[in-house]
């Protein structure tokens, strides 16, 4: 059985491979990364501590008083040679996720990131603030309250890849996805050690990270998915004249109501995924969506509302970034921006 199992791990692997080469080379003419945005900030009234830092070494007095640098967050980027997009495009991840969610799917396939870079836009991936490679900062000191830490039936119960509540298994095997489900149930263990802790408390640090990129990049065009919906709006409601367009995922959340006019310059895609009206929770959350899109139209701007199934696209999640179809629905975003004249 363990020769089996290892004669199958193996072809899936070659096989995994084969289709990440059957294109042709990136040629890239830069890549890098940065950290943007933060603040620095005083501790103080702790007591000093002994450290070993290393099992049998020699402890050291670490005293935690002093300045810290907070709130910075952690940008890569990659600019291909042959740049056919307008402006850059920056990629913003949901709650309690990272920008690993837009690089390779966790059953090993091509991600938003590379098909993007591949039409020849600059791609600008972060993980916001108190997330991945963003880092944390000490609290209650720093950020107030306790971060949120999501068990494995979570997600499968939750972003509507199961069934609903009780659908979830250990034994991958009585698993109930949803009827058509494109989640690739082989990559389902692996999408969930991508999940890291996520605070409620830090949005304004979160957005203040997010305005301090656009800053420096842009003018751009932002793809935000769920939690990130109120980033990307409320940004671009802060920095109206640098976004040429947005692309909103599933947006849990959503600009400031009051201000929709600041939005009347720059279109809006909206994508919703499969699955939404047997859903607890989504129905609500896309209507407040579609409203809030309804806002920004009456201000005189544009607003294109697609909900995948209507247009033949079904079975997707609220991670459609990373489900089987993920390239479907991206062809679908870039056929948008060139028809906003966005990419060539």
């Amino acid at each position: 059985m363990g020769f089996r199992c290892l004669v199958m791990a193996g072809a899936f692997f070659a096989a995994t491979l084969s289709a990440a080469f059957a294109e042709e080379p990136l040629s890239l003419r830069g890549m890098g990364s940065f950290h943007v945005g933060g603040k620095l900030v005083e501790i103080s009234g702790r007591p000093v501590k002994e450290v070993t830092f290393t099992p049998g070494g020699v402890p050291a007095k670490v005293d935690p008083n002093g300045t810290y640098q907070t709130g910075q967050m952690y940008v890569q980027y990659f600019l291909p040679q042959d740049e056919r997009g307008a402006a850059p495009l920056l990629l913003w991840h949901g709650g309690g996720m990272t920008g690993v969610n837009y690089e390779t799917t966790p059953d090993g396939r091509q991600g938003w990131l590379e098909f993007f870079l591949r039409k020849g836009w600059a791609v600008y991936n972060s993980d916001a603030v108190e997330r991945g490679r963003s880092g944390w900062a000490m609290y209650p000191d720093v950020i107030p309250g306790e971060p949120v830490f999501l068990t494995t039936a979570n997600p499968f119960e939750r972003f509507r890849i199961g069934d609903g509540a009780g659908s979830y298994n250990a034994d991958p095997a009585k698993r109930k996805y949803l009827a058509g489900s494109q989640f690739p149930a082989d990559g389902y263990d692996n999408f969930v050690k991508q999940i890291v802790p996520r605070w409620t408390s830090t949005d304004q640090m979160i957005i203040d990270a997010y305005i301090a990129e656009v800053d420096k990049v842009c003018p751009c065009v932002i793809a935000f998915h769920s939690q990130a919906g109120q980033f990307g709006f409320k940004v671009a409601q802060a920095r109206p004249d640098k976004v040429k367009a947005l692309i909103a995922v599933e947006p849990a959340g959503l600009g400031d109501p009051a201000k929709a006019n600041l939005l009347k310059n720059i279109p809006v895609l909206m994508v919703y995924g499969d699955y939404v009206e047997q859903d607890a929770r989504w129905p609500a959350i896309r209507k407040a969506g579609t409203d809030f899109g309804d806002k920004i139209k009456a201000a005189g701007g544009s607003v294109d509302v697609v909900n995948l199934p209507t247009v033949g696209i079904k079975g997707n999640s609220h991670m459609m970034m990373l489900d089987k179809n993920n390239l479907e629905v991206a062809q679908l975003i870039q056929d948008w921006l060139a028809r906003k004249g966005l990419s060539k």
